[in-house]
């Protein structure tokens, strides 16, 4: 991408029943920069479950998501990654 170029946020429904850990965009893996839970496995209070409608934001190795609510959320792609770190029940 030219660098004159600003990247698109694309509507965006992050899963959150067991916190924000992780998201899948685009076949690319990624992990938030910091995992948000309610310290029982649960989203933080605030967050919709089982999904937060939003919009995610990718440039290079970084995604980010944002919602109407306010929350923004940072994430790191995981090069060579095939799956989550976590899987939720």
């Amino acid at each position: 991408m030219p660098a004159s170029e600003t990247p698109e946020a694309v509507p965006f429904n992050l899963f959150t029943h067991c916190g924000i850990r992780e998201a899948l965009v685009d076949g690319t893996y990624f992990l938030a920069d910091k995992i948000l839970y309610d310290g029982n496995g649960n989203p933080p209070a605030g967050w919709d479950n089982p999904y937060q409608a939003g919009t995610m934001t990718v440039s290079g190795s970084t995604a980010v998501f944002r919602d109407a609510a306010g929350h923004t959320v940072t994430f790191h792609s995981r090069p060579g990654a095939t799956g989550f770190l976590n899987m939720c029940s």
